[in-house]
């Protein structure tokens, strides 16, 4: 993998060796180590430049004269004067040129900081763009230039406008004007009414969306505007249901807990739901009307791409002193969302095409599919050989007479070598080819919304596809739970019912012997090894384990708002079953919880402050919920400090990857074993602990945390290592596995397009862990192969040495997280990307909708090669519009996707069928119909360079008519272009009389 990629010179090798050695020296135990190795890596990142990512564990003794011997060094050595201007550098001079005009145009001002006013509007320092959404190509005034720009942009169809137009000169003229004009006609026609059907159509989704009503809170109440209208200050109402109309920050909900539930499938692809809080000072007033009563406004950061965070700080002036509270990604309402439960006010921020859904999508482009741009190079090579012909023949005519004339008549007589028909028959058969692949019965429901590449399908080397809802359904299931010396799976899930029976009953009369022995963590952990728990008990403990520590709210769907939840909290018998239903960021807490409901413990009430669980004896459990540590893809585990109501209890519980965890849990001899084995049979596996706390131990902890929290400077790491405190020898509870069902016949569609010489990429907005899970389960990564994972990355030096590592590695496949990508990117991009293009398989995670599509756009320049982008959701559009091909899957997710590709499919393992059997069938086809109509115009134009030849190489046609379609028959509409008595008119008239008899 890493004889192929170039280097950078060497500054020196003791300077690199030393490099080299701060950093291997940084990786030793201990987080500090690991930080101060970063710190010194920035220090020294000024020097890169000259470092050279190494080809070996020797790459660093390389002299500086070996690398002029490299590939990079010649293509660094630009060329100048004449040369450079000929080679290339008139194509860079005329696209600067066309970017400054461009610039000059448009003049995109500067993206700024603003400060918001709740409801004053009229307060903004600046203007900002209007809040309509247009994805319309063109308007009234560029339509028609604009697509003929696109047609005539190709030599091919200007070469044909030049032919035709070039019989409006009587002394040019060949045949009658519609021989010409009718093909051109015809083509321009059908291009141009599918453009109109396109641009209608999309003039009228932009009007639907725009003209939704939506409730803006005034002084005098609330008033219906429309979506368009939206101002950034407006108070903006959103019911249960309703699409968010612009980037908002989150002021007040009709829910008692101060927070609600938003779907984001449409903006980051995930179907899970996503928990929002509300600014907890406008949460607390007492009225809706109160907003007006109030000074306060919003500071919000200039609009950008990333759609994972958010700063800003709320004020409320009037106030004695002043509120000051700090806004986050969790306080924020982005535009394309959707409100899934309660009603939610907020104070836009953002309009228009500075919203991060807007900011995230790409223009749509006309798609040319690669077959057309090679007739098209194929057609300046011919026209090359038409002018040498043309040439040959007026020089053997002797230059005699108006030979610049004759020149030309001759260009037009052998320009059946180039036919018009090519176009028009190759137009045909593409439609052909689509109408095929609708009316396949074995891809029911595929929908070929381009019909102008369907050959594309058949000339693909790279496949990126989405995980969520094209790869998987998104459907969790609970298949393994293992307690290190027995394991339940899904046929013993009963045994575990029974268990938690028994253990909640015997739990209540032995509560207050257990109390005291409890209350000491310390002396408990210590005993723990000693005494050995029953089965039943150590079942319960995980078993509460699992349903206590999650981020997950039951909501119930036949009440209204939250009042209905709290009625519900407030008694038993409001607790029902099949009005429930389980939200969460991550659909493997939904299985967990709804596992533990199915055997026995069930989650029926949750808040900001205390959940509660009900037994199989129908008791309820209250527990105080003290602090939530949320998951993050750095920490890779959660965790969660309840205390129990009943009993006074701390404890604290985490869960979290193996890797993460195996160093926090106390030791034991099976956990790594079972790991390997529950991820050899593709399910994700989550590792549960748990740790007792004292009242004085809390206690401490809290002013410890709470004063990190507050830290000014390096709040993270003071945040975590406060955090990291806790994180010892904790009692390791079980092991669970979960199943991410895939979608049907995944693994044999991956399987055959890999042998097939696809490559295929998974490029999702998911965790690691579930990215890689995912792979390799759906066999996207074989289980013989290695997986390197891509350590985070947060500057160039760190992005240097990863590379490094990534380097010596040899058939693996790449996991590389969003994040780490942006900055490899930033500065290795070129080394980057040739490395993993090398990899059987890569997988990104925690990709943003911009980066999938700069991602397909890095391959197809770096490449040169065909790709194909597949996708379900509204955060893949930019991807598949961006990629040669896009195919949309019409999924849970809707079907924004599928009408923004080339082609909607309905399952993922239609790709198969559509790519192997149709893509290589209409790529044969097309082939084989271009290289007919060129051959067949090459032999009429020998036939007819023959016949002149021998008819003292006269410049009149051997075949008249509608040939250039496909129609041969006579015509003399050449006649009256020769001068009557003139030598090439006695052989002119020799001619007809020698063709009609």
């Amino acid at each position: 993998m890493a004889d192929q990629i170039p280097l950078y010179p060497v500054r020196s090798a003791a300077a690199a060796g030393h490099k080299r050695a701060a950093y291997y020296s940084s990786a030793g135990p201990g987080p500090g180590a690991d930080r101060r190795g970063r710190y010194q890596l920035e220090e020294e990142s000024a020097h890169l430049d000259e470092m050279p990512l190494m080809m070996s564990e020797e790459g660093f003794e390389n002299d500086e004269s070996d690398y002029h011997t490299l590939p990079r060094a010649r293509i660094a050595r630009r060329k100048r004067g004449l040369e450079w201007f000929v080679c290339g550098g008139w194509k860079l001079l005329c696209a600067s040129c066309c970017d400054w005009l461009i610039n000059v145009c448009q003049r995109k001002k500067e993206l700024k900081a603003r400060t918001v006013w709740l409801g004053c509007p009229e307060k903004s320092e600046e203007k900002h763009p209007r809040n309509s959404i247009k994805n319309q190509k063109y308007n009234v005034f560029t339509f028609i230039p604009g697509v003929l720009y696109e047609q005539f942009k190709f030599f091919l169809n200007l070469y044909f406008l030049v032919v035709s137009c070039s019989q409006f000169v009587p002394a040019l003229k060949i045949g009658y004007l519609y021989t010409y004009w009718a093909p051109l006609g015809f083509v321009l026609a059908v291009t141009i009414t599918r453009e109109a059907i396109d641009e209608f159509r999309r003039f009228q989704r932009d009007k639907e969306v725009n003209s939704q009503l939506y409730s803006k809170l005034t002084v005098r109440g609330k008033v219906q505007v429309k979506s368009s209208d939206i101002q950034v200050g407006d108070l903006i109402i959103v019911e249960k249901n309703q699409r968010i109309p612009s980037d908002m920050v989150f002021l007040r909900t009709s829910e008692k807990a101060g927070s609600c539930f938003i779907r984001t499938d449409q903006l980051d692809g995930e179907t899970d739901w996503k928990l929002k809080v509300a600014v907890s000072c406008t949460q607390r007033l007492p009225a809706l009307g109160d907003l007006f009563s109030i000074s306060a406004y919003v500071y919000a950061q200039k609009p950008q791409l990333d759609i994972h965070s958010f700063e800003g700080t709320f004020t409320r002036e009037d106030s004695d002193p002043p509120v000051h509270e700090s806004l986050s990604i969790e306080n924020t309402l982005w535009a394309s969302t959707i409100v899934a439960s309660g009603t939610v006010i907020g104070v836009v921020i953002y309009t228009g095409k500075e919203t991060r859904s807007v900011m995230n999508t790409s223009n749509p482009k006309n798609k040319i599919g690669l077959l057309d741009l090679e007739l098209n190079q194929l057609t300046k090579a011919l026209f090359l050989a038409l002018v040498v012909l043309s040439v040959v023949m007026v020089t053997l005519q002797g230059f005699a007479g108006p030979w610049y004339r004759n020149l030309f008549r001759f260009l037009l007589l052998f320009s059946y070598i180039i036919p018009i028909s090519l176009r028009v028959n190759l137009d045909m058969g593409k439609a052909a080819y689509g109408w095929m692949i609708m009316k396949d019965e074995n891809i029911p429901g595929t929908v070929v919304r381009t019909s102008t590449i369907p050959e594309e399908l058949g000339r693909l080397v790279y496949l990126l596809t989405d995980k969520t809802g094209t790869l998987t359904q998104n459907e969790m299931t609970f298949r393994r739970l293992h307690l290190g010396t027995v394991s339940y799976g899904a046929d013993t899930m009963d045994e575990i019912q029974t268990h938690v029976l028994s253990s909640c009953t015997q739990v209540h009369p032995q509560t207050g012997g257990n109390n005291p022995s409890s209350t000491p963590p310390r002396r408990a952990q210590s005993s723990t090894p000693k005494v050995r728990k029953s089965v039943s008990s150590r079942v319960h403990e995980a078993v509460k384990a699992i349903a206590l520590c999650h981020n997950v709210t039951p909501v119930y769907e036949s009440q209204a708002g939250v009042s209905g939840e709290t009625e519900s909290a407030e008694a038993d018998q409001d607790f029902r079953d099949e009005n429930r239903t389980y939200q969460a960021s991550s659909p493997d807490e939904v299985a967990l919880v709804r596992w533990t409901e199915s055997v026995g413990l069930t989650l029926v009430s949750r808040d900001l402050s205390s959940m509660q669980l009900k037994t199989p004896g129908g008791q309820v459990l209250t527990y105080c919920i003290l602090q939530v540590f949320p998951f993050t893809s750095e920490s890779k585990r959660m965790g969660i400090i309840v205390r129990d109501e009943s009993t006074a209890e701390i404890t604290f519980y985490m869960k979290g990857a193996d890797v993460a965890m195996s160093s926090i849990v106390q030791y034991n001899d099976w956990l790594d074993e079972e790991c390997g084995n529950m991820a050899r049979e593709g399910l994700r596996t989550l590792v549960v602990a748990k740790k007792a706390l004292t009242e004085e131990q809390y206690q401490d902890f809290e002013s410890r945390y709470s004063q990190a929290k507050l830290s000014l400077h390096d709040r993270m790491l003071k945040v975590a290592a406060v955090v990291e405190s806790l994180e010892r020898d904790m009692e390791l509870l079980c092991l669970t596995g979960v199943e991410d069902q895939l979608q049907a016949d995944v693994r044999p569609t991956l399987e055959m397009l890999r042998n097939a010489g696809i490559k295929i990429w998974m490029l999702t907005g998911d965790k690691l862990e579930t990215a890689t899970c995912i792979a390799k389960s759906s066999h996207l990564v074989s289980r013989s192969q290695d997986i390197h994972i891509f350590r985070p990355v947060t500057s160039r030096g760190e992005a240097h040495l990863e590379l490094n590592a990534f380097r010596r590695k040899h058939d693996c496949a790449l996991v590389i997280s969003g994040d780490s990508l942006e900055v490899c990117l930033k500065y290795y991009e070129h080394e980057l990307v040739e490395l993993a293009c090398q990899c059987p398989a890569v997988v990104c995670c925690r990709c943003s909708p911009t980066q999938k599509a700069h991602i397909v756009s890095l391959l197809r320049q770096h490449t040169g090669r065909r790709t194909c982008a597949i996708g379900d959701g509204g955060n893949d559009v930019s991807m598949i519009q961006a990629a040669d091909c896009g195919i949309g899957i019409e999924g849970k997710e809707g079907k924004q996707a599928s009408l923004a590709a080339d082609f909607s499919i309905t399952q993922f393992r239609h790709v198969g069928r559509l790519l192997m059997v149709h893509g290589r069938n209409s790529y044969k086809r097309s082939a084989a119909l271009g290289q007919f109509v060129m051959h067949r115009g090459l032999i009429i134009s020998t036939m007819q360079a023959v016949f002149s030849s021998v008819f003292y190489f006269a410049s009149v046609p051997l075949y008249q008519g509608f040939l250039m379609v496909g129609k041969v028959g006579p015509q003399d509409g050449d006649l009256t272009s020769h001068q009557p008595g003139s030598t090439q008119d006695k052989r002119h008239w020799t001619l007809c009389l020698l063709k009609f008899g």
